[in-house]
């Protein structure tokens, strides 16, 4: 009979501390589901966060953008006016300077062709 007492004593004191160890487990599994909860809050406002920001950025892009286009225009139709500027006032330049030295070159030119004729004459006279 002690025994038996002693046995139900046991298994009464292994089932309080096996219910005990369940609630400790379902405790821990409680907090980190808790844990998760939170974790997965955070994260999906970030990315709300991020996406509202990137949704800012490139409206702040497009307004700027929106904003320079005529500035942009502008300036194009300036450039253009300064490129046929210099180009007029170029063109009697580079005309003068072609008019002065074409003689030189020409002249460069004949002398070359001498240079070129007398080698070949040599060359056919060494050759004959």
């Amino acid at each position: 009979m002690k025994f038996s007492l002693v046995a139900t004593v046991v298994l009464l004191a292994l089932a309080q501390g096996s219910f005990a160890q369940g609630a400790a487990d379902l405790e821990r599994l409680g907090q980190y589901f808790e844990e998760m909860k939170t974790k997965l809050v955070q994260d999906m406002t970030e990315i709300i966060r991020n996406q509202d920001l990137t949704n800012q950025a490139q409206a702040f892009v497009e307004d700027k953008q929106a904003q320079l286009q005529p500035l942009v225009a502008q300036i194009q139709a300036q450039m253009k006016n300064v490129a046929t500027n210099v180009e007029e006032q170029i063109r009697p330049l580079t005309a003068n300077v072609q008019a002065q030295l074409q003689p030189q070159i020409d002249n460069f030119q004949k002398q070359m062709e001498a240079i070129l004729k007398k080698l070949t004459d040599q060359t056919m006279a060494i050759a004959n």
